[in-house]
């Protein structure tokens, strides 16, 4: 957990303007995780040459983020450690091909995709414009990121797309040993920022583990649905956990604080 703690609320019986403190997930919220991956894996691939390099790059990426959905769910569920399923993605990945990764390998087939994946880093074009937005129309609103992961490499992520001056806490599952959904994570970070859940939102791009979980603590909850996903039975799910959906970070300005 990091990051720098904000002026309590003032005492009293007075309600701070809403919003007090907007929150954000990270990957795929702000930071473009997705564009990233993609260019990291096509890659990788490309550098290894061979059937890899070949392969059809739709099929590829689609493969590699299953990989990555199946076992850094695993993760998060505490059944593997970071560095173990950062290494079964690695295997399951090449084991169509024939190939075979001990630990070493794995690491160094991983740590060739990482290269590839941080040289792609960036934000959403819509990030910056939405919490300078924000900014504008609520003076003193706070910012923070709650994100499922490991404090270190998240932090990476934040310094080199200079965000790390935007925000005023950071609250990692790796490092406080809760992972969202779960309701403590959430209303963590708003006791990091000194407000109450109920004076605050969570933006997110998972509806369940973000929108409806964030609701689930207290808070205000928005699904970021960037890429047009949303069924009609989510968008009932959303409505009935007094979730809000939204298609771009351009839209939650006006939702939050109507000019």
């Amino acid at each position: 957990m990091a990051g720098r703690h904000a002026a309590e609320e003032p005492p009293g019986t007075s309600t701070p303007e809403f919003p007090a403190a907007v929150l954000f997930d990270l990957d795929d919220t702000l930071f473009a995780h997705r564009a990233a991956v993609e260019s990291g894996v096509l890659a990788h691939r490309t550098s290894l040459g061979g059937e890899l390099a070949a392969a059809d790059a739709a099929v590829e990426f689609a493969r590699w983020t299953d990989l990555e959905e199946h076992h850094y769910h695993r993760y998060l569920s505490g059944e593997v450690g970071f560095l173990e399923q950062r290494r079964e993605r690695a295997r399951g990945f090449v084991a169509p091909y024939g190939i075979d990764l001990d630990d070493d390998a794995a690491d160094a087939w991983f740590d060739g995709y990482l290269a590839g994946y941080r040289a792609a880093w960036s934000l959403h074009d819509d990030a910056l414009p939405c919490l300078d937005e924000l900014g504008r129309r609520r003076p003193g609103v706070r910012f923070g990121i709650i994100t499922n992961g490991e404090l270190d490499f998240q932090t990476e992520k934040l310094d080199a797309v200079a965000l790390s001056e935007r925000v005023d806490s950071v609250v990692a599952s790796g490092a406080v040993g809760i992972a969202k959904p779960d309701p403590r994570i959430f209303r963590l970070a708003c006791e990091l920022l000194a407000v109450r859940p109920e004076h605050a939102v969570y933006v997110g791009d998972r509806l369940h583990t973000d929108a409806i979980g964030a609701a689930s603590a207290g808070l205000t909850g928005v699904w970021i649905d960037r890429r047009g996903t949303a069924t009609d039975a989510d968008l009932a799910e959303a409505a009935t956990a007094g979730a809000h959906v939204i298609r771009s970070l351009d839209e939650l300005p006006e939702l939050l604080l109507p000019a």
